[in-house]
């Protein structure tokens, strides 16, 4: 008897003081309460998003709905922390342990604030959309990213230096770091200046059509620090570095305010001086009766009679649609084509091939006579 009596007591005081000096059965509350918490996450956030939701779908802005979703994922992290900070609360903690755990829920509270942070950067950067016409869309997409990364980095620090992890030094030594990778990465940063020379220049934007000379054509799809992706017409992707962009001419096609029409257009010689006349004027006249191309006012528009050429006297035809679609150009330019057909045959003369023409002086008399050489000596005497 006395012998279960010394075990009671012993399981009494191991229940007592069996981790680290802290009572078992308030460890197992504290647990109780951090899993009640974990559990009632799903229904806590739940009801807490509901009720924000209820109220901004209320208003007439979609900001507040953006920023919302944005921290749809911060906001399930409340539960966990007051959980996990309720659990703390109630064990009886050595100084030392209760340091540990002020760190981990400052830490955790900290984390949370600056991930809220670098979430809502991107919905609050809609009200930084009057400087567009300051900044292009993707340098103020730039913009964005680099203030996100700011939060990160301010966040990092943050919960380091309540780990009493100085930050200084770390930079410091990050800086002698960054100077000897900055030597082996000079075409990063090359890059890196050029893609915001490129920005601030405007010399084009996404969507944009554009030709770098013996480089690529197509359209630009992003625009990022290194490199610019450039998709052809088909349909494979072109990643050019941004010093390419920068050093070498750029065309810009989307950037047109017309679009041209040059033509040579040639008719036959035997066409009569009239007929010249009543082609040049007519094309003219449906050139400036069309709304569909820009007037002279605005363009250089110019049908004339160019030159003679080996086998045509050719009519040059210089105008601009108003419209810079080329599918729409194409249809203007299509039926351009069959006016200026029915404009020729209308006339009454036609249009002219490439031909020669062979003349002959005079036509060979009689055959001449074949000539039969001697037989040899040797012939002969047989």
């Amino acid at each position: 008897m006395e012998y279960l009596k010394q075990f009671w007591l012993l399981t009494v005081d191991v229940w007592q003081t069996g981790a680290f000096g802290v009572d078992i059965g308030a460890i197992i509350s504290a647990l109780g309460i951090f899993v009640a918490f974990l559990l009632l996450r799903g229904l806590i956030s739940r009801f807490l998003i509901g009720a924000l939701r209820i109220r901004v779908t209320k208003t007439r802005t979609l900001l507040d709905d953006e920023l919302l979703t944005a921290l749809e994922e911060p906001i399930r992290w409340v539960p966990i922390i007051l959980g996990l900070f309720l659990a703390m609360q109630f064990l009886p903690l050595e100084d030392r342990f209760q340091e540990l755990a002020d760190k981990l829920i400052r830490s955790l509270i900290t984390a949370t604030i600056f991930w809220s942070l670098y979430r809502v950067a991107q919905p609050l950067s809609t009200l930084l959309s009057k400087m567009e016409r300051i900044f292009t869309a993707v340098m103020m997409e730039w913009m964005v990213k680099a203030l996100k990364a700011l939060i990160a980095f301010i966040g990092i620090a943050a919960v380091l230096e309540l780990w009493g992890i100085q930050v200084g030094p770390i930079l410091a030594g990050l800086g002698l770091l960054g100077v000897a990778v900055a030597l082996g990465a000079q075409d990063l940063f090359k890059n890196l200046i050029a893609g915001i020379l490129i920005l601030a220049e405007h010399r084009f934007n996404l969507g944009d059509w554009i030709r770098v000379e013996n480089v690529v054509e197509g359209t630009v799809e992003h625009i990022g620090f290194r490199s610019t992706m450039i998709r052809r017409f088909d349909k494979a992707p072109v990643h050019v570095p941004n010093t390419v962009l920068s050093d070498n001419p750029v065309t810009n096609f989307t950037a047109m305010s017309h679009r041209r029409i040059y033509w040579h257009i040639g008719v036959e010689y035997r066409t009569t001086l009239e007929q010249l006349k009543t082609i040049r004027d007519q094309i003219e006249a449906y050139i400036h009766e069309q709304p569909e191309f820009a007037s002279r006012e605005m363009v250089s528009t110019f049908v004339r009679i160019d030159k003679f050429s080996d086998s045509s006297i050719d009519i040059m035809l210089y105008c601009f649609t108003n419209t810079t679609v080329w599918g729409e150009w194409l249809e203007i330019k299509e039926r351009l084509a069959y006016k200026v057909k029915e404009i020729v045959e209308g006339a009454g003369t036609s249009f002219a091939f490439p031909s020669q023409s062979i003349y002959v002086q005079a036509l060979p008399g009689e055959a001449p006579e074949l000539f039969v050489p001697p037989a040899s000596s040797s012939t002969q005497k047989a």
